[in-house]
């Protein structure tokens, strides 16, 4: 079947099994004032938008390592108090073990107000705040005090609100941020998201304002690369190890190993671009 042909065979599936408005609808929902109906979207979001399905607890119920590398391909959808919402395919997190983990707040077991979702069922949200400014968001995995940290979405849908969100929280005149800008790194992530500290203890399973949905074309292992954790400083033996996953190739990403991408093609991993 030609590849056009086939495309729409799966939107007219997609949308006679979806409460979403028709795809003739959200193609107006991407038009501009002017009536330039371009998209304004990645590539993803005429079949990811029709995709309802939400994650459930027991996808959340996963070592925390597994549930790392599980993420990545998954859909972060996020409803604004205006109705909006807010598509992001997850291209990159970082695993903490809590225990002997020397990088995770809750290393030797620690348990304080501060990181107790940490210790909650899996699928809670965990959000902390780093120099008094920013925020980064972790969900809770398998594992006493364990989490995985969400570094990276590629934009789907709702980029011009997370242009707006972006720009708000940054001060002076700002430049108009590109796509690849709008998430790549876990406190622009979140302020793309409008994500704070009250969404810290969240379910992702039960929160009408965030949640996760299945993903379409999810990566093999050929297409993760596993590499060391960002700026956790002098942490031993804990620093080297490849708690770091990332879509090799995906420009979305905050931060390419090109040192282990190339060890990892030498393996036969994958070839070297």
């Amino acid at each position: 079947m030609p590849r056009k042909r086939k495309l729409l065979a799966q939107l007219s599936a997609l949308q006679s099994n979806s409460s979403f408005p028709p795809f003739d609808a959200l193609e107006n929902l991407n038009a501009t004032p002017d009536g330039d109906s371009s998209p304004k979207s990645s590539k993803y979001f005429a079949i990811q938008k029709k995709n309802s399905s939400q994650l459930e607890a027991d996808f959340f119920n996963q070592p925390c390592i597994s549930l790392a590398k599980s993420f990545l391909g998954q859909i972060l959808v996020r409803r604004l108090p205006d109705g909006r919402e807010l598509w992001g395919r997850i291209v990159e997190t970082e695993a903490y073990l809590g225990g002997e983990d020397e990088a995770s707040h809750s290393k030797g077991g620690k348990q304080t107000q501060r990181n107790a979702a940490m210790f909650m069922k899996p699928g809670t949200l965990y959000v902390y705040q780093i120099y008094g400014i920013h925020f980064c968001v972790n969900v809770s995995s398998q594992g006493e005090g364990a989490a995985v940290l969400l570094r990276s979405l590629e934009p789907l849908q709702g980029l011009d609100a997370m242009r707006e969100l972006r720009s708000a929280s940054r001060k002076g005149p700002t430049k108009l941020l590109k796509d690849w800008q709008l998430c790549n790194g876990p406190s622009k992530l979140c302020q793309a998201f409008g994500i704070d500290k009250a969404f810290d203890q969240r379910d992702l399973t039960q929160d009408a304002a965030i949640w996760m949905v299945p993903g379409r074309d999810l990566p093999g292992e050929q297409d993760v690369v596993a590499t060391t954790r960002i700026g956790i400083g002098n942490r031993g033996e804990w620093a080297q190890k490849p708690l770091r996953f990332y879509l090799r190739g995906n420009k979305f990403v905050s931060v390419v190993d090109k040192k282990t991408e190339r060890e990892m093609a030498a393996m036969g991993h994958f070839s070297c671009s």
